[in-house]
């Protein structure tokens, strides 16, 4: 069966890890030679921190490169639950971007909704309105998530916003793109490791509504997975 995104299959998380940092600083010479800045949006994960330090290693124009969150969970500054903890550890401790280029997400801020409203109006000054981002990131759960959109929760059914706001999962809320601006993205790359993942990642591919992942746009994607979360692609 053919499919519409680029897949490639590796051996190894560190494989995809390195394999994501090449196409990541790829994508920021393209984009940075064509429209003088790279804006990447960025998920969580143990592969994802893996792939930003395999980046720092890579030819990259950071001075031009901008990062964004995919997605947050609301808590305090510096908790190890935070994505931004382990960005900021694994990318700005390593590579020369400078740290106003890296956007948190405002969960910290008392209204969480006007916090949704104040990152679209950030994304949009960044990719223009309607906000189109140059490379979204994205992992794949074994339940069928992607960002922190989240089986059952109404958050996958916000397509009146870009930045909207689950409710409770694995013990936190979250803030997170949602579909439109996920689907605007020039490229998309997933990033899928690990056995759990195996089951879902043929769902995924198939563009099966009911997971959330199945709804993001498979035309402009390309798919990294090491062979335990490959294992059930035929």
């Amino acid at each position: 069966m053919k499919f519409p995104m680029q897949i490639e299959t590796l051996s190894s998380a560190d494989d995809v890890a390195a394999r994501a940092a090449q196409i990541i600083a790829r994508d920021a010479r393209s984009a940075v030679a064509t429209r003088g800045m790279f804006v990447m949006a960025v998920s969580g994960g143990r592969t994802p921190w893996q792939m930003l330090r395999a980046l720092a290693n890579e030819d990259v124009p950071w001075t031009k490169v901008h990062v964004i969150q995919v997605d947050e969970r609301i808590a305090p500054a510096g908790d190890p639950d935070r994505n931004l903890t382990h960005l900021r550890a694994s990318l700005l401790s390593h590579a020369p971007i400078p740290e106003e280029q890296i956007h948190a997400m405002p969960v910290e801020t008392a209204d969480l909704d006007q916090g949704c409203r104040d990152y679209t109006a950030l994304l949009q000054s960044l990719c223009g309105n309607p906000a189109v981002i140059d490379l979204a990131h994205l992992g794949l759960g074994p339940d069928g998530h992607t960002a922190s959109l989240i089986p059952g929760d109404p958050v996958c059914g916000v397509h009146d916003a870009e930045v909207a706001l689950t409710g409770v999962y694995q013990n936190r809320r979250r803030m997170t793109l949602t579909y439109p601006i996920l689907n605007r993205s020039r490229h998309i790359l997933w990033v899928v490791t690990g056995g759990e993942k195996a089951a879902m990642l043929p769902r995924l591919l198939a563009g099966d509504p009911t997971i959330p992942a199945g709804p993001i746009a498979q035309q402009n994607a390309t798919l990294l997975a090491d062979a335990p979360a490959a294992a059930e692609l035929k």
